[in-house]
């Protein structure tokens, strides 16, 4: 399982999503959206234009599933 996650510094509910993941010990890798341009047309790419943060790409085996916001119950789902 491959998880990436866009954020920015000023996010609160990035650093949610940061805390709760290494709660959970899930490996993921953070792209900065607000430092990166890379990161964010990479973002928008895979969100379709979206540029609200946080935004979560979870790739699982031929699965790819893709989170706006902080969404514990959908995470849940994915990480079972």
């Amino acid at each position: 399982m491959k998880i990436t996650i866009y954020t920015t510094a000023t996010c609160p509910f990035c650093s949610m999503l940061i805390s709760y993941l290494a709660q959970k010990k899930v490996e993921f890798t953070e792209q900065r959206v607000d430092e990166d341009e890379v990161a964010r047309n990479a973002m928008m790419e895979a969100s379709g234009g979206f540029l609200g943060v946080p935004f979560t790409v979870v790739e699982k085996g031929e699965e790819e599933h893709k989170i706006i916001g902080f969404d514990k119950n959908m995470l849940d789902s994915i990480l079972t």
